[in-house]
Protein backbone atom coordinates (compact mmCIF):
# COMPACT_ATOMS: atom_id res chain seq x y z
CA UNK A 1 0.00 0.00 0.00
CA UNK A 2 3.03 1.89 0.25
CA UNK A 3 1.74 5.26 -2.25
CA UNK A 4 4.18 7.30 -5.11
CA UNK A 5 4.11 10.94 -5.16
CA UNK A 6 3.44 10.65 -9.09
CA UNK A 7 -0.31 10.21 -8.53
CA UNK A 8 -1.74 12.76 -10.26
CA UNK A 9 -0.95 15.42 -13.26
CA UNK A 10 -0.76 18.50 -10.71
CA UNK A 11 1.87 16.94 -8.75
CA UNK A 12 4.30 16.53 -12.29
CA UNK A 13 3.48 20.11 -13.08
CA UNK A 14 4.77 21.53 -9.66
CA UNK A 15 8.55 23.14 -10.21
CA UNK A 16 11.73 21.53 -9.12
CA UNK A 17 12.01 23.35 -5.85
CA UNK A 18 8.85 22.35 -4.73
CA UNK A 19 9.31 18.62 -5.11
CA UNK A 20 12.48 18.75 -3.32
CA UNK A 21 9.96 18.73 0.09
CA UNK A 22 7.67 15.89 -1.20
CA UNK A 23 8.20 12.98 0.40
CA UNK A 24 7.00 9.44 -0.07
CA UNK A 25 4.05 8.09 2.30
CA UNK A 26 5.46 5.22 3.62
CA UNK A 27 1.72 3.79 4.59
CA UNK A 28 3.46 0.77 6.35
CA UNK A 29 4.60 2.99 8.95
CA UNK A 30 1.72 3.47 10.28
CA UNK A 31 1.20 1.45 13.53
CA UNK A 32 -1.93 0.09 14.60
CA UNK A 33 -2.04 2.32 17.67
CA UNK A 34 -1.55 5.65 15.08
CA UNK A 35 -4.84 4.04 13.66
CA UNK A 36 -6.81 3.38 16.30
CA UNK A 37 -5.55 7.46 16.78
CA UNK A 38 -6.79 8.34 13.55
CA UNK A 39 -10.36 6.15 14.15
CA UNK A 40 -11.13 8.01 17.53
CA UNK A 41 -10.80 11.56 16.31
CA UNK A 42 -12.38 10.78 13.68
CA UNK A 43 -15.03 9.21 14.68
CA UNK A 44 -15.55 11.84 17.42
CA UNK A 45 -15.09 14.64 15.30
CA UNK A 46 -17.79 13.68 12.92
CA UNK A 47 -20.38 13.00 15.29
CA UNK A 48 -19.43 16.45 16.86
CA UNK A 49 -18.69 18.51 13.80
CA UNK A 50 -21.88 17.35 11.90
CA UNK A 51 -23.79 19.75 14.50
CA UNK A 52 -20.83 22.65 14.53
CA UNK A 53 -18.96 22.61 11.22
CA UNK A 54 -20.15 24.47 7.50
CA UNK A 55 -22.20 22.49 5.58
CA UNK A 56 -19.14 21.59 3.36
CA UNK A 57 -17.09 18.95 6.15
CA UNK A 58 -19.21 16.25 6.00
CA UNK A 59 -19.82 16.41 2.03
CA UNK A 60 -16.32 17.10 1.72
CA UNK A 61 -14.98 13.72 3.82
CA UNK A 62 -17.11 11.83 1.06
CA UNK A 63 -15.67 13.85 -1.84
CA UNK A 64 -12.03 14.06 -0.81
CA UNK A 65 -12.09 9.94 -0.07
CA UNK A 66 -11.72 10.20 3.56
CA UNK A 67 -12.38 7.05 5.29
CA UNK A 68 -13.31 7.18 9.15
CA UNK A 69 -11.57 3.61 9.84
CA UNK A 70 -8.43 3.62 7.78
CA UNK A 71 -5.35 6.53 7.64
CA UNK A 72 -5.59 7.63 4.10
CA UNK A 73 -3.45 6.54 1.57
CA UNK A 74 -2.27 9.21 -0.69
CA UNK A 75 -2.52 7.55 -3.67
CA UNK A 76 -6.15 7.34 -2.85
CA UNK A 77 -6.94 10.91 -2.24
CA UNK A 78 -5.12 11.94 -5.13
CA UNK A 79 -7.09 9.42 -7.42
CA UNK A 80 -10.27 11.22 -5.85
CA UNK A 81 -9.14 14.85 -5.64
CA UNK A 82 -8.03 14.92 -9.00
CA UNK A 83 -11.87 14.96 -9.48
CA UNK A 84 -12.19 18.27 -7.91
CA UNK A 85 -9.33 19.99 -9.16
CA UNK A 86 -6.99 19.01 -6.53
CA UNK A 87 -4.06 16.87 -5.66
CA UNK A 88 -1.91 15.94 -2.44
CA UNK A 89 1.68 15.53 -1.19
CA UNK A 90 3.15 14.35 1.81
CA UNK A 91 6.00 16.50 3.38
CA UNK A 92 7.79 16.16 6.88
CA UNK A 93 6.46 18.50 9.10
CA UNK A 94 6.52 22.73 9.01
CA UNK A 95 7.94 23.95 5.62
CA UNK A 96 8.63 27.43 4.80
CA UNK A 97 5.69 29.51 4.55
CA UNK A 98 5.97 30.58 1.02
CA UNK A 99 6.60 26.90 -0.06
CA UNK A 100 3.84 26.05 1.72
CA UNK A 101 1.54 28.95 -0.05
CA UNK A 102 3.01 28.14 -3.46
CA UNK A 103 1.50 24.53 -2.96
CA UNK A 104 -1.54 26.38 -2.74
CA UNK A 105 -1.16 28.26 -6.00
CA UNK A 106 -0.96 24.87 -7.87
CA UNK A 107 -3.74 23.60 -6.23
CA UNK A 108 -1.81 20.74 -4.24
CA UNK A 109 -2.87 20.39 -0.70
CA UNK A 110 0.19 19.71 1.57
CA UNK A 111 0.14 17.24 4.08
CA UNK A 112 2.40 16.09 7.32
CA UNK A 113 1.98 12.79 6.89
CA UNK A 114 2.88 12.04 10.33
CA UNK A 115 0.56 10.93 12.89
CA UNK A 116 0.16 12.74 16.22
CA UNK A 117 0.98 10.74 19.08
CA UNK A 118 -1.98 8.82 21.65
CA UNK A 119 -0.51 11.21 24.04
CA UNK A 120 -1.61 14.20 22.27
CA UNK A 121 -4.56 13.04 20.52
CA UNK A 122 -6.96 16.14 21.58
CA UNK A 123 -4.04 18.47 19.60
CA UNK A 124 -0.72 18.92 18.56
CA UNK A 125 1.51 21.46 17.88
CA UNK A 126 3.25 19.68 14.69
CA UNK A 127 0.78 19.20 11.46
CA UNK A 128 0.11 15.61 11.09
CA UNK A 129 -2.28 14.01 8.69
CA UNK A 130 -5.22 14.42 10.97
CA UNK A 131 -4.74 18.36 10.54
CA UNK A 132 -4.11 18.33 6.77
CA UNK A 133 -6.06 15.31 5.54
CA UNK A 134 -9.06 15.55 8.19
CA UNK A 135 -9.01 19.28 8.40
CA UNK A 136 -8.03 21.00 5.19
CA UNK A 137 -9.18 18.32 2.39
CA UNK A 138 -12.75 18.38 3.55
CA UNK A 139 -13.40 22.04 2.97
CA UNK A 140 -11.95 22.29 -0.31
CA UNK A 141 -14.40 20.49 -1.72
CA UNK A 142 -16.39 23.48 -1.46
CA UNK A 143 -15.36 25.34 -5.14
CA UNK A 144 -16.01 28.92 -3.56
CA UNK A 145 -13.07 27.90 -0.35
CA UNK A 146 -11.59 26.21 -2.88
CA UNK A 147 -10.72 29.29 -5.23
CA UNK A 148 -9.97 31.47 -1.84
CA UNK A 149 -7.14 28.37 -1.00
CA UNK A 150 -5.70 28.86 -5.23
CA UNK A 151 -5.61 32.53 -4.68
CA UNK A 152 -4.17 32.72 -0.94
CA UNK A 153 -1.08 30.71 -2.33
CA UNK A 154 -0.73 32.46 -5.22
CA UNK A 155 -0.70 36.27 -3.27
CA UNK A 156 0.90 34.76 -0.25
CA UNK A 157 3.89 33.05 -2.04
CA UNK A 158 4.84 36.63 -3.15
CA UNK A 159 4.94 38.03 0.26
CA UNK A 160 8.54 39.38 1.21
CA UNK A 161 9.65 38.28 4.10
CA UNK A 162 12.09 39.66 6.99
CA UNK A 163 15.44 37.76 8.15
CA UNK A 164 13.67 37.13 11.11
CA UNK A 165 10.68 35.62 9.44
CA UNK A 166 12.91 32.40 8.77
CA UNK A 167 14.46 32.21 12.02
CA UNK A 168 11.05 32.13 13.59
CA UNK A 169 9.92 29.61 11.05
CA UNK A 170 12.82 27.46 12.70
CA UNK A 171 12.17 27.86 15.84
CA UNK A 172 8.32 26.75 15.82
CA UNK A 173 9.29 24.18 13.50
CA UNK A 174 11.93 22.55 16.48
CA UNK A 175 8.97 23.41 18.95
CA UNK A 176 6.35 21.45 17.13
CA UNK A 177 8.95 18.70 16.79
CA UNK A 178 10.10 18.25 20.52
CA UNK A 179 6.54 18.69 21.71
CA UNK A 180 5.42 16.03 19.31
CA UNK A 181 8.36 13.48 20.07
CA UNK A 182 7.83 10.65 22.73
CA UNK A 183 9.96 11.43 25.81
CA UNK A 184 11.47 14.71 25.59
CA UNK A 185 13.19 16.39 28.43
CA UNK A 186 11.26 19.26 29.91
CA UNK A 187 14.33 21.71 30.11
CA UNK A 188 14.49 20.86 25.87
CA UNK A 189 10.98 22.13 25.26
CA UNK A 190 10.82 24.98 27.53
CA UNK A 191 14.28 26.23 25.91
CA UNK A 192 12.73 26.03 22.11
CA UNK A 193 9.62 27.69 23.84
CA UNK A 194 11.89 30.26 24.78
CA UNK A 195 13.80 30.46 22.16
CA UNK A 196 10.40 31.22 20.14
CA UNK A 197 9.12 33.95 22.43
CA UNK A 198 12.42 35.41 22.14
CA UNK A 199 11.63 36.14 18.24
CA UNK A 200 7.65 36.63 18.47
CA UNK A 201 8.76 39.54 21.20
CA UNK A 202 11.79 40.84 19.13
CA UNK A 203 9.50 41.07 15.66
CA UNK A 204 9.91 44.58 15.26
CA UNK A 205 7.63 45.40 12.28
CA UNK A 206 5.78 43.51 10.87
CA UNK A 207 6.59 42.04 7.42
CA UNK A 208 4.57 41.00 4.77
CA UNK A 209 4.67 37.34 5.32
CA UNK A 210 4.12 37.85 8.94
CA UNK A 211 0.85 39.77 8.32
CA UNK A 212 -0.01 37.28 5.55
CA UNK A 213 0.13 33.97 7.76
CA UNK A 214 -1.83 35.71 10.65
CA UNK A 215 -4.49 36.02 7.87
CA UNK A 216 -3.99 32.47 6.65
CA UNK A 217 -4.07 31.61 10.62
CA UNK A 218 -7.33 33.25 11.16
CA UNK A 219 -9.09 31.66 8.25
CA UNK A 220 -7.54 28.48 7.07
CA UNK A 221 -6.35 27.12 10.24
CA UNK A 222 -9.00 28.60 12.70
CA UNK A 223 -11.93 30.24 10.56
CA UNK A 224 -15.37 30.36 11.67
CA UNK A 225 -18.14 31.21 9.26
CA UNK A 226 -21.87 32.64 9.90
CA UNK A 227 -22.62 35.00 12.29
CA UNK A 228 -20.35 35.85 15.49
CA UNK A 229 -23.63 34.82 17.35
CA UNK A 230 -23.98 31.66 15.41
CA UNK A 231 -20.53 30.58 14.27
CA UNK A 232 -20.10 27.18 12.63
CA UNK A 233 -16.52 25.85 11.96
CA UNK A 234 -14.39 25.44 8.82
CA UNK A 235 -10.59 26.36 9.70
CA UNK A 236 -8.57 23.35 9.51
CA UNK A 237 -7.01 23.56 12.80
CA UNK A 238 -10.27 23.34 14.25
CA UNK A 239 -11.73 20.94 12.23
CA UNK A 240 -8.74 18.77 13.78
CA UNK A 241 -8.62 19.31 17.48
CA UNK A 242 -10.95 17.60 19.20
CA UNK A 243 -10.50 19.33 22.41
CA UNK A 244 -10.39 22.98 20.57
CA UNK A 245 -13.56 22.20 17.92
CA UNK A 246 -15.29 22.11 21.35
CA UNK A 247 -13.37 24.50 23.40
CA UNK A 248 -13.82 27.13 20.58
CA UNK A 249 -18.20 26.83 20.38
CA UNK A 250 -17.87 28.17 24.02
CA UNK A 251 -18.07 32.13 25.43
CA UNK A 252 -14.72 31.57 26.55
CA UNK A 253 -13.32 32.31 23.20
CA UNK A 254 -14.27 35.95 22.29
CA UNK A 255 -15.51 35.60 18.30
CA UNK A 256 -15.10 38.93 16.14
CA UNK A 257 -16.15 39.83 12.85
CA UNK A 258 -13.49 38.83 9.89
CA UNK A 259 -11.82 41.74 8.69
CA UNK A 260 -8.09 42.97 7.26
CA UNK A 261 -7.32 43.90 10.74
CA UNK A 262 -7.18 40.17 11.84
CA UNK A 263 -3.66 40.39 9.77
CA UNK A 264 -2.49 42.53 12.67
CA UNK A 265 -3.40 39.98 15.33
CA UNK A 266 -0.84 37.36 16.23
CA UNK A 267 -1.07 33.90 17.40
CA UNK A 268 0.48 30.78 19.49
CA UNK A 269 0.83 27.91 18.12
CA UNK A 270 1.27 25.93 21.45
CA UNK A 271 -2.07 27.42 23.25
CA UNK A 272 -5.69 27.79 23.12
CA UNK A 273 -6.61 30.70 20.97
CA UNK A 274 -8.66 33.19 23.19
CA UNK A 275 -10.16 34.62 20.18
CA UNK A 276 -11.57 33.70 16.19
CA UNK A 277 -12.48 35.61 13.25
CA UNK A 278 -16.05 35.31 11.78
CA UNK A 279 -16.34 35.49 8.29
CA UNK A 280 -20.25 35.97 6.85
CA UNK A 281 -19.47 33.92 4.04
CA UNK A 282 -16.59 32.53 2.03
CA UNK A 283 -16.70 35.21 -0.73
CA UNK A 284 -15.94 37.69 2.20
CA UNK A 285 -12.33 35.74 3.10
CA UNK A 286 -11.64 36.63 -0.82
CA UNK A 287 -12.73 40.69 -0.41
CA UNK A 288 -10.09 40.89 2.70
CA UNK A 289 -7.50 38.95 0.39
CA UNK A 290 -7.90 41.14 -2.46
CA UNK A 291 -8.09 44.25 0.37
CA UNK A 292 -4.42 42.92 2.00
CA UNK A 293 -3.02 42.57 -1.23
CA UNK A 294 -3.68 45.89 -2.29
CA UNK A 295 -1.30 47.35 0.22
CA UNK A 296 1.52 44.68 -0.35
CA UNK A 297 4.43 45.76 -2.49
CA UNK A 298 3.40 42.79 -4.97
CA UNK A 299 1.00 45.63 -6.27
CA UNK A 300 2.46 49.22 -4.87
CA UNK A 301 6.05 48.25 -5.95
CA UNK A 302 7.67 52.09 -5.16
CA UNK A 303 10.61 52.84 -3.12
CA UNK A 304 8.74 50.78 -0.27
CA UNK A 305 8.59 48.00 -1.61
CA UNK A 306 12.52 48.09 -2.67
CA UNK A 307 13.26 48.34 0.72
CA UNK A 308 11.33 45.69 2.04
CA UNK A 309 13.16 43.33 -0.38
CA UNK A 310 16.74 44.82 0.71
CA UNK A 311 15.44 44.72 4.44
CA UNK A 312 14.61 40.57 3.67
CA UNK A 313 18.41 39.99 2.10
CA UNK A 314 16.88 36.98 0.02
CA UNK A 315 15.97 36.67 -3.25
CA UNK A 316 12.84 38.84 -4.97
CA UNK A 317 12.10 40.95 -7.89
CA UNK A 318 11.49 44.26 -8.56
CA UNK A 319 9.19 44.93 -11.85
CA UNK A 320 9.47 47.86 -14.08
CA UNK A 321 6.39 50.12 -15.28
CA UNK A 322 7.84 48.43 -19.13
CA UNK A 323 7.13 44.86 -17.44
CA UNK A 324 11.12 43.87 -17.17
CA UNK A 325 11.98 41.77 -14.44
CA UNK A 326 14.75 42.00 -12.26
CA UNK A 327 15.50 39.22 -10.35
CA UNK A 328 18.09 38.78 -7.36
CA UNK A 329 19.28 40.02 -3.90
CA UNK A 330 18.75 43.42 -3.22
CA UNK A 331 21.25 45.40 -1.89
CA UNK A 332 21.31 48.88 -2.43
CA UNK A 333 18.70 51.54 -3.36
CA UNK A 334 19.33 55.26 -4.11
CA UNK A 335 16.35 57.96 -4.19
CA UNK A 336 15.49 61.29 -4.97
CA UNK A 337 12.53 63.37 -3.70
CA UNK A 338 11.12 59.91 -2.33
CA UNK A 339 11.61 58.08 -5.26
CA UNK A 340 13.85 55.01 -6.47
CA UNK A 341 16.43 56.81 -8.91
CA UNK A 342 18.67 53.62 -9.10
CA UNK A 343 18.75 49.50 -8.21
CA UNK A 344 21.75 47.91 -7.48
CA UNK A 345 21.53 43.72 -6.49
CA UNK A 346 24.29 41.94 -5.89
CA UNK A 347 25.37 37.96 -7.15
CA UNK A 348 23.90 36.27 -9.47
CA UNK A 349 20.91 38.51 -10.99
CA UNK A 350 18.48 37.36 -13.84
CA UNK A 351 16.65 39.51 -16.02
CA UNK A 352 12.92 38.75 -17.54
CA UNK A 353 9.93 39.53 -19.21
CA UNK A 354 6.40 38.19 -18.51
CA UNK A 355 7.92 35.82 -16.15
CA UNK A 356 10.26 34.20 -18.92
CA UNK A 357 14.17 35.04 -18.70
CA UNK A 358 15.35 37.16 -21.20
CA UNK A 359 17.99 35.07 -23.88
CA UNK A 360 21.56 35.89 -22.45
CA UNK A 361 20.51 37.48 -19.34
CA UNK A 362 20.59 34.82 -16.50
CA UNK A 363 22.79 34.25 -13.49
CA UNK A 364 25.53 32.92 -15.51
CA UNK A 365 26.14 36.22 -17.27
CA UNK A 366 25.27 39.33 -14.30
CA UNK A 367 26.88 36.68 -11.80
CA UNK A 368 28.33 39.95 -10.43
CA UNK A 369 25.20 41.57 -9.52
CA UNK A 370 23.23 44.45 -11.65
CA UNK A 371 22.33 47.66 -11.05
CA UNK A 372 20.52 50.42 -13.24
CA UNK A 373 18.61 53.74 -13.14
CA UNK A 374 15.14 54.10 -12.85
CA UNK A 375 12.99 56.87 -13.52
CA UNK A 376 12.56 60.08 -16.48
CA UNK A 377 15.42 61.50 -17.59
CA UNK A 378 16.08 65.49 -16.79
CA UNK A 379 13.94 67.88 -18.57
CA UNK A 380 12.01 65.69 -21.07
CA UNK A 381 8.77 64.98 -19.93
CA UNK A 382 8.33 61.87 -22.42
CA UNK A 383 10.01 58.74 -20.36
CA UNK A 384 12.38 56.82 -22.52
CA UNK A 385 9.65 53.69 -22.45
CA UNK A 386 7.18 55.81 -24.23
CA UNK A 387 9.61 57.39 -26.96
CA UNK A 388 8.77 56.17 -30.79
CA UNK A 389 11.51 55.17 -32.93
CA UNK A 390 11.30 58.26 -34.17
CA UNK A 391 11.84 60.48 -30.60
CA UNK A 392 14.70 57.45 -29.82
CA UNK A 393 16.70 58.55 -32.88
CA UNK A 394 16.36 62.79 -31.94
CA UNK A 395 17.46 61.93 -28.60
CA UNK A 396 20.35 60.03 -29.35
CA UNK A 397 19.18 56.98 -28.51
CA UNK A 398 20.18 54.80 -31.33
CA UNK A 399 22.92 51.90 -32.12
CA UNK A 400 26.28 52.72 -32.69
CA UNK A 401 25.89 56.48 -30.84
CA UNK A 402 27.66 57.93 -28.18
CA UNK A 403 25.27 59.16 -25.77
CA UNK A 404 25.34 60.85 -22.47
CA UNK A 405 21.57 60.48 -20.67
CA UNK A 406 21.24 62.36 -17.65
CA UNK A 407 18.61 60.83 -15.51
CA UNK A 408 16.52 62.71 -12.36
CA UNK A 409 18.04 62.30 -9.14
CA UNK A 410 21.50 62.71 -10.49
CA UNK A 411 22.31 59.37 -12.18
CA UNK A 412 24.30 60.06 -15.00
CA UNK A 413 25.04 56.55 -17.94
CA UNK A 414 27.11 57.88 -21.00
CA UNK A 415 28.38 55.18 -23.05
CA UNK A 416 27.93 53.47 -26.78
CA UNK A 417 24.97 52.18 -27.79
CA UNK A 418 25.34 48.33 -28.80
CA UNK A 419 21.84 47.64 -29.13
CA UNK A 420 18.63 47.19 -27.31
CA UNK A 421 15.84 44.94 -26.43
CA UNK A 422 11.90 45.61 -26.93
CA UNK A 423 9.45 44.00 -25.61
CA UNK A 424 6.22 42.06 -27.65
CA UNK A 425 4.44 45.61 -27.87
CA UNK A 426 7.92 47.45 -29.40
CA UNK A 427 8.61 49.07 -26.23
CA UNK A 428 11.88 49.51 -25.81
CA UNK A 429 13.01 47.46 -22.29
CA UNK A 430 16.41 47.15 -22.24
CA UNK A 431 19.38 48.99 -23.69
CA UNK A 432 23.06 47.59 -23.72
CA UNK A 433 25.91 50.09 -23.82
CA UNK A 434 30.03 49.67 -24.32
CA UNK A 435 32.37 51.73 -22.99
CA UNK A 436 30.00 53.09 -20.36
CA UNK A 437 30.31 55.27 -17.27
CA UNK A 438 27.74 55.19 -14.88
CA UNK A 439 27.76 58.04 -11.99
CA UNK A 440 25.51 59.17 -9.70
CA UNK A 441 27.03 62.86 -8.77
CA UNK A 442 30.87 62.30 -8.09
CA UNK A 443 30.37 58.40 -6.84
CA UNK A 444 31.16 55.75 -9.73
CA UNK A 445 28.15 52.61 -10.31
CA UNK A 446 30.03 51.42 -13.59
CA UNK A 447 32.99 52.02 -15.33
CA UNK A 448 34.00 51.21 -19.01
CA UNK A 449 35.85 48.06 -17.63
CA UNK A 450 33.51 45.89 -15.92
CA UNK A 451 32.57 45.07 -19.59
CA UNK A 452 29.13 45.27 -21.39
CA UNK A 453 26.69 47.56 -19.68
CA UNK A 454 23.16 46.40 -19.72
CA UNK A 455 20.43 48.79 -18.50
CA UNK A 456 16.64 48.08 -17.33
CA UNK A 457 14.51 50.94 -18.69
CA UNK A 458 11.46 51.81 -16.71
CA UNK A 459 9.88 55.19 -15.54
CA UNK A 460 9.04 53.47 -12.06
CA UNK A 461 8.86 50.46 -10.07
CA UNK A 462 5.45 48.69 -9.96
CA UNK A 463 6.02 45.70 -8.40
CA UNK A 464 8.24 44.18 -5.64
CA UNK A 465 7.74 40.72 -4.38
CA UNK A 466 9.52 37.53 -2.79
CA UNK A 467 11.30 35.04 -5.28
CA UNK A 468 12.34 34.85 -8.73
CA UNK A 469 10.52 36.06 -11.89
CA UNK A 470 11.45 32.95 -13.97
CA UNK A 471 11.64 29.36 -11.14
CA UNK A 472 14.40 28.06 -14.07
CA UNK A 473 16.92 31.15 -13.36
CA UNK A 474 17.96 30.35 -10.14
CA UNK A 475 19.07 27.06 -8.50
CA UNK A 476 16.18 26.72 -5.89
CA UNK A 477 16.57 23.01 -4.52
CA UNK A 478 18.74 24.35 -1.45
CA UNK A 479 16.35 23.95 1.82
CA UNK A 480 17.29 21.72 3.95
CA UNK A 481 15.44 22.38 7.70
CA UNK A 482 17.31 22.14 10.51
CA UNK A 483 15.30 19.80 12.28
CA UNK A 484 13.55 16.27 11.37
CA UNK A 485 10.54 14.96 13.22
CA UNK A 486 11.13 12.80 15.71
CA UNK A 487 9.90 8.94 15.27
CA UNK A 488 8.56 6.99 18.55
CA UNK A 489 11.26 4.81 19.97
CA UNK A 490 10.52 0.90 20.03
CA UNK A 491 10.56 -1.31 22.43
CA UNK A 492 9.64 -4.62 23.60
CA UNK A 493 6.71 -3.21 25.79
CA UNK A 494 5.89 -1.55 22.79
CA UNK A 495 5.41 -4.20 20.28
CA UNK A 496 3.74 -6.06 22.41
CA UNK A 497 1.23 -2.98 22.71
CA UNK A 498 0.61 -2.81 19.03
CA UNK A 499 0.51 -6.46 18.77
CA UNK A 500 -2.98 -5.92 21.15
CA UNK A 501 -4.10 -3.46 19.24
CA UNK A 502 -3.74 -5.43 15.77
CA UNK A 503 -5.57 -8.11 17.24
CA UNK A 504 -8.78 -5.90 18.05
CA UNK A 505 -8.39 -4.33 14.49
CA UNK A 506 -8.23 -7.81 12.98
CA UNK A 507 -11.46 -8.96 14.88
CA UNK A 508 -13.20 -5.69 13.60
CA UNK A 509 -12.24 -6.51 10.40
CA UNK A 510 -12.84 -10.58 10.58
CA UNK A 511 -9.16 -11.58 10.06
CA UNK A 512 -9.70 -15.29 11.16
CA UNK A 513 -6.63 -16.87 13.34
CA UNK A 514 -6.81 -13.89 15.91
CA UNK A 515 -5.77 -14.04 19.82
CA UNK A 516 -9.34 -13.69 21.07
CA UNK A 517 -11.03 -10.26 22.75
CA UNK A 518 -10.69 -12.01 26.54
CA UNK A 519 -7.15 -12.68 25.88
CA UNK A 520 -6.11 -9.52 24.63
CA UNK A 521 -7.95 -7.87 27.21
CA UNK A 522 -5.87 -9.91 30.14
CA UNK A 523 -2.88 -8.98 28.28
CA UNK A 524 -4.03 -5.53 28.24
CA UNK A 525 -4.50 -5.48 31.95
CA UNK A 526 -1.46 -6.76 33.06
CA UNK A 527 1.21 -5.53 31.32
CA UNK A 528 -0.22 -2.05 29.79
CA UNK A 529 -2.76 -1.26 32.82
CA UNK A 530 -2.14 2.48 31.75
CA UNK A 531 -3.25 2.60 28.21
CA UNK A 532 -6.95 3.29 27.72
CA UNK A 533 -7.84 3.74 23.71
CA UNK A 534 -7.36 0.11 23.29
CA UNK A 535 -9.80 -0.61 26.24
CA UNK A 536 -12.80 1.86 24.26
CA UNK A 537 -12.04 -0.27 21.12
CA UNK A 538 -12.76 -3.50 22.78
CA UNK A 539 -15.39 -1.87 24.79
CA UNK A 540 -17.31 -1.24 21.33
CA UNK A 541 -16.94 -4.77 20.11
CA UNK A 542 -18.10 -6.52 23.30
CA UNK A 543 -20.89 -3.69 22.88
CA UNK A 544 -21.82 -5.03 19.71
CA UNK A 545 -21.32 -8.98 20.70
CA UNK A 546 -23.20 -8.76 23.63
CA UNK A 547 -20.71 -10.04 25.58
CA UNK A 548 -21.93 -8.45 28.79
CA UNK A 549 -19.75 -10.06 31.42
CA UNK A 550 -16.33 -8.99 30.17
CA UNK A 551 -17.94 -5.72 29.10
CA UNK A 552 -18.65 -4.80 32.43
CA UNK A 553 -14.91 -5.93 33.68
CA UNK A 554 -13.53 -3.59 31.15
CA UNK A 555 -15.49 -0.72 32.24
CA UNK A 556 -14.47 -1.51 35.70
CA UNK A 557 -11.32 -1.31 34.35
CA UNK A 558 -11.51 1.93 32.60
CA UNK A 559 -13.16 3.51 35.50
CA UNK A 560 -9.86 2.46 37.74
CA UNK A 561 -7.83 4.21 34.51
CA UNK A 562 -9.68 7.15 34.88
CA UNK A 563 -8.72 7.73 38.45
CA UNK A 564 -5.23 7.05 37.84
CA UNK A 565 -5.00 9.02 34.95
CA UNK A 566 -7.84 11.80 35.57
CA UNK A 567 -6.24 14.38 32.81
CA UNK A 568 -7.56 11.55 30.13
CA UNK A 569 -10.73 10.71 31.83
CA UNK A 570 -12.68 12.88 29.53
CA UNK A 571 -11.33 11.33 26.68
CA UNK A 572 -12.57 7.95 27.76
CA UNK A 573 -15.90 9.40 28.66
CA UNK A 574 -15.95 11.11 25.11
CA UNK A 575 -15.29 7.22 23.50
CA UNK A 576 -17.56 5.30 25.72
CA UNK A 577 -20.39 8.04 24.56
CA UNK A 578 -19.83 7.31 20.80
CA UNK A 579 -20.70 3.41 21.66
CA UNK A 580 -23.52 4.21 24.15
CA UNK A 581 -25.05 7.18 23.06
CA UNK A 582 -25.42 5.36 19.36
CA UNK A 583 -27.45 2.53 21.25
CA UNK A 584 -29.61 4.52 22.83
CA UNK A 585 -30.30 6.42 19.20
CA UNK A 586 -30.71 3.44 17.44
Amino acid sequence: MNATIESNPLIERLPKHLKQFIKPQDYEEYTPINQAVWRYVMRKNVDYLSKVAHSSYLEGLKKTGIEINNIPSMYGMNRILKEIGWAAVAVDGFIPPNAFMEFQAYNVLVIASDIRQLEHIEYTPAPDIIHEGAGHAPIIANPEYAEYLRRFGEIGCKAISSARDYEIYEAIRLLSILKEAEGTPQDEIEAAEKRVDELQNDMGELSEMALIRNLHWWTVEYGLIGTVEDPKIYGAGLLSSIGESAWCMTDNVKKLPYDINAAYQSFDITKLQPQLFVTPDFAHLSLVLEEFANKMALRTGGLSGIQKLINSNALGTIELSTGVQISGVFTNVIESEGKPVYIQAKGGTALAYREKELVGHGTSYHAEGFGSPIGKLKGINLAIEDMSPRDLKAYGVYEGERVTLEFEGDITVSGEIITGTRNIQGKIILISFKDCTVTNGDKVLFQPEWGTYDMAVGKKVVSAYSGPADVNSFDLITHVPSSKTIKAKKSAQREELEGLYQNIRNIRDGVANTISIEDTFKKLKENHSNDWLLSVEITELLNQNKQQELLNEVLLHLDEVKKKRPEIAHLIEGGLELIFEKEKIS
